[in-house]
Formats: C-alpha cells, sequence, structure tokens
C-alpha cells in the first residue's frame, strides 16, 4: 500500500505539509493564492494583514514547496505550486461547510 516502507524524508514532508494548512492565515493565503497570482502587498491588502505577516507565511509555504514566485522589478508574485495540496485543502473546505 502508499503506507508500506515510509521514509524519513517523507514522514517529514507530509508532517509539514499539514503543519502548513493547520495554520488559519496559511489557509486564507493559499486559498487566494487558487483564484491567481498575487503579490505580497495585494495578499496583505485582500486579507487585511500586515505585510510582514504576509511575507513571514510565504516564505514557510515556499520552504515546503507549497507556493512558487517570480520576480518583476522588485515586486515577488506568488502562485500556488501543489495541486495535490490544493486538491486536499478544496476537499478539507468543502468538508467543513457540510
Amino acid at each position: 500500500t502508499i503506507f508500506d516502507d515510509l521514509d524519513e524524508e517523507t514522514l517529514f514532508i507530509a508532517s509539514q505539509t499539514f503543519k502548513a494548512l493547520s495554520d488559519p492565515t496559511r489557509l486564507r493565503i493559499l486559498n487566494l493564492l487558487t483564484q491567481g497570482e498575487r503579490s505580497v502587498n495585494e495578499i496583505a491588502e485582500i486579507l487585511s494583514l500586515l505585510q510582514s505577516t504576509v511575507s513571514h507565511q510565504l516564505r514557510f509555504l515556499k520552504n515546503i514547496r507549497l507556493v512558487t514566485f517570480r520576480r518583476e522589478g522588485t515586486t515577488l508574485y506568488y502562485s500556488h505550486d501543489d495541486e495535490h495540496v490544493i486538491g486536499l485543502l478544496k476537499q478539507t473546505i468543502e468538508h467543513a461547510r457540510h
């Protein structure tokens, strides 16, 4: 089965993914990024968060490869980078709404 012989790296990545999805702010950011690419300032404004808070959470999400970014001048634009996790997020939100 899929759970046979889980190596340490796989266990670590899976646990970090659940850790990422356990934070309401990160969930809000990921949910927003399902609608399209956004800059840090756009995310902060739309979600009514401090830019420093958004940057901190994006750094966490980037480190575990749930978001990616591109640079345009001095602005970074973020987008989600893992369809599996976005699918899990959507299913979890649907589950929570029922």
